[in-house]
């Protein structure tokens, strides 16, 4: 009776749009990767070249991210990278921003809280990560 009873709980809940375990999941569970391409692939492109399906309707030009550390002397700059993810503590005198403040929208999705502003730091971590691993050596570099 008690199975009978909350396989009937579980139907119901599917067939009334209640929440799936999918659906319940976190972005805790994202690679960087797979952050990159939900969130910055539209502008950026699938490659981070710039070339995102949003890119050309967009009134300033979208940077190239694969070559971050070609334009910061041949160092990747991590701290540079996660301050322009996060881009909640940016002064607003000194000019909007031309990309969204992912640092508040993940904080958001995570549920606005201590422990999400805990996850919202180890995403962002994941995304700098994987921008660190697309860069492209400088194109003066001879190759072995």
């Amino acid at each position: 009776m008690r199975i009978a009873a909350l396989t009937y709980a579980m139907v119901l809940g599917v067939v009334l749009g209640a929440p799936t375990y999918a659906q319940t999941l976190t972005l805790t569970f994202y690679t960087g990767e797979e952050l990159f391409q939900r969130y910055c692939s539209a502008c950026h492109g699938s490659s981070g070249r710039g070339d995102g399906p949003v890119a050309s309707s967009l009134a300033s030009a979208v940077p190239d991210l694969t070559t971050l550390s070609q334009r910061h002397e041949d160092e990747f700059p991590a701290a540079w990278v996660r301050e322009t993810i996060d881009g909640r503590f940016q002064v607003m005198a000194h000019g909007p921003r031309s990309m969204p403040v992912w640092g508040y929208e993940l904080w958001i999705e995570e549920g606005a809280d201590a422990p999400a502003e805990e996850d919202t730091r180890a995403l962002i971590e994941r995304l700098v990560g994987y921008l660190r691993s697309i860069q492209r050596p400088p194109e003066n570099t001879l190759l072995p």
